[in-house]
């Protein structure tokens, strides 16, 4: 979290504990000041304020090293926008229950209104993050076929979707197990790619999932697409991301 929206915070708090599940919310906080610990209302919650801000992946380190205590049988990277209605939780756990070979699902994800939001994609090129973040429109016309292919949209979104190299870090559930053999997320990269990253570790040693019988809502602010300075961290984070995964050659 940062600076965020209270009652933004507050919908994505009540979605999260609404369950019967045995649950445990870490809120990492990395805003200046701890004002936003008032959300600390229920008993389940633990705020760690960290105004260092380290970044998207070295927070959510944070959590999931205190979430090896509770040895909990699943961890869940939520972003701070996102809610979703009582038994989303239940069934998640139902299908990872079922399939005991995944390691890592994401569910359906749409706006507040609806609006599908295209988060499955294959393992990004260079070419790929430069045509969305700074190729002007007229162009991106002419790639149409291949960002679509990027978005997975030559797929049905209606249905399960198995081993995918690279799914969205607005809503991870991961299987703790699984989690600890990979490692944590790679905190290098302070923003944008991590989750690309961790996805592709994921799916060397487990399979990966989007699952569509469990929806949620995210508000989605795209600021990648937005501004000057998440471009620059998104180029930042590429060049760890090829560094490490290579530049040349990805697999699908």
């Amino acid at each position: 979290m940062y600076k965020n929206d209270i009652k933004m915070l507050q919908e994505t708090i009540g979605s999260f504990l609404e369950t019967e599940l045995n649950v445990k919310l870490y809120l990492v906080d990395n805003s200046p000041t701890d004002d936003l610990k008032i959300l600390m209302t229920d008993s389940r919650i633990e705020y760690i304020h960290n105004p260092s801000n380290p970044g998207f992946g070295a927070s959510h380190n944070v959590a999931i090293q205190k979430a090896n205590d509770f040895q909990s049988d699943y961890h869940l990277v939520l972003n701070p926008d996102i809610y979703f209605k009582q038994g989303t939780l239940e069934n998640l756990c139902e299908f990872m229950d079922s399939n005991l070979e995944v390691g890592h699902v994401m569910p359906k994800i749409t706006y507040p209104n609806g609006e599908f939001q295209y988060l499955c994609k294959t393992n990004p090129t260079f070419f790929d993050l430069f045509a969305r973040g700074f190729m002007p429109s007229l162009l991106k016309r002419i790639f149409q076929k291949r960002m679509d292919k990027y978005e997975y949209k030559d797929y049905n979104y209606n249905e399960i979707i198995f081993d995918i190299p690279y799914l969205s870090g607005c809503f991870m559930f991961l299987r703790s197990s699984i989690l600890k053999k990979v490692g944590f997320f790679d905190d290098k990269i302070f923003m944008y790619l991590e989750d690309a990253d961790l996805t592709r570790r994921f799916l060397e040693v487990s399979r990966t999932a989007y699952y569509p019988q469990a929806h949620v809502y995210h508000h989605f602010a795209k600021l990648t697409h937005k501004k000057l300075k998440f471009k620059w961290i998104t180029v930042q984070s590429a060049f760890i991301y090829f560094n490490k995964w290579g530049w040349l050659k990805s697999i699908y």
